[in-house]
């Protein structure tokens, strides 16, 4: 008999647009419950590891303990007002030291009422779990799993799972970085796991199914290895180059992080394209292209799907919508609360048109 592929999801980090990937996530239940006839499947049954970075972790830890689609959504367009609340003011706070944009308290509160005292190695999470942070004292990314054979289980098995999504989503500039004992009553301090290669967790995801340093060492081979991939929604990235010249110290210190998760994303997109025959290839940049005639390895390492949106007048026109600049620079934010139905029904449109049955194995 031959045996099922290893199934792994990955999710990206992007604020308040995750709820744009929740809109895909619904469509691909309702796919796979058509395709099974087993409507009470749940996406933490059918992928062998889910992982995720900052909003990507959040629904990844949700997904992981049996949660639906559904049932995140509504979470997540009842919370997101109270998370990206009112900012703190600069004017009122003049002279103080203003450390976030935001107060974490809402966030906290958020994830203790759906994780509660649940740690990483709870028998409540029903699948493989990986959430991606970055340790800003060290300067290393660090994937916390609950395999209870990876190297550093025993270290962190007892962090409650709520810290460790906060850990993964505290942006630098939104919320204050997260602080967690890792064993051995050490200390660390972590931030957003988007300030790292693995925003979009996809190819981090791959390393740790594959690498034997790593404890899954599952095969390569696409008839053997499936990776979906999902987006917060992208967009063609253009400034002034006058502007540009002239940037002063801040102006660089507040885009930098931006450029970096830039490379990247598309990094991660050219190597995962790379070594595999992807049936969702886009155009990497307009020199590479989407690397269809080219293969890394001798056969396809894995089956590798990638689906995601561009907020622009062009793609969000032909599902339908339409909306003028000020509205699109408006979905872009990471933080724009009073989006969220919005970019949720972009995604839900999106995978209506682009998710296709045949994509999934």
């Amino acid at each position: 008999m031959e045996s099922k592929p290893k199934r792994i999801l990955a999710l990206d980090g992007g604020g308040i647009r995750g709820a744009l990937t929740l809109g895909f996530l619904e469509r691909l239940e309702e796919l796979l419950h058509q395709r099974t006839g087993n409507r009470n499947l749940l996406l933490c049954d059918h992928f062998d590891l889910i992982g995720g970075t900052s909003t990507g972790a959040i629904i990844a830890a949700g997904l992981s303990i049996g949660m639906t689609a559904s049932e995140i959504k509504d979470l997540y367009l009842s919370i997101g007002d109270k998370i990206f609340g009112e900012k703190y003011s600069l004017i009122r706070n003049f002279g103080k030291r203003i450390r976030a944009e935001y107060n974490f308290g809402p966030l906290e509160k958020a994830l203790e009422d759906v994780f509660g005292t649940l740690t990483i190695e709870s028998k409540e999470i029903r699948t493989g779990l990986c959430i991606v942070t970055k340790r800003a004292d060290t300067l290393s990314t660090w994937p916390i799993m609950n395999h209870p054979s990876g190297k550093f289980f025993e270290s962190n098995k007892n962090i409650l799972l709520r810290n460790a999504v906060r850990a993964s989503a505290a942006a630098p500039s939104y919320f204050l970085p997260k602080q967690i004992e890792v064993g051995n009553n050490q200390m660390a301090t972590f931030i957003d796991g988007g300030v790292s290669l693995a925003n979009n967790p996809a190819l981090q995801l791959f390393l740790i199914a594959t690498l034997k340093e790593f404890p899954y060492r599952w095969p390569l081979g696409e008839d053997k290895l499936s990776i979906l991939s999902l987006g917060t929604g992208t967009y063609t990235k253009r400034y002034e180059h006058a502007k540009m010249a002239k940037k002063h110290l801040l102006g660089w210190a507040k885009i930098i992080p931006e450029l970096f998760m830039e490379d990247a994303n598309y990094f991660n997109q050219t190597i995962l394209q790379y070594i595999s025959n992807s049936p969702t290839a886009k155009n990497i940049d307009s020199e590479i292209l989407d690397l269809r005639d080219d293969l890394l390895t001798d056969k396809p390492a894995l089956h590798y799907v990638r689906y995601n949106v561009l907020l622009e007048a062009k793609e969000l026109n032909s599902l339908g919508l339409y909306f003028d600049q000020d509205q699109i620079e408006s979905l872009r934010k990471m933080d724009a609360a009073k989006n969220k139905e919005i970019l949720y029904n972009i995604g839900a449109k999106a995978a209506a048109r682009d998710m296709d049955p045949a994509h999934l194995i």
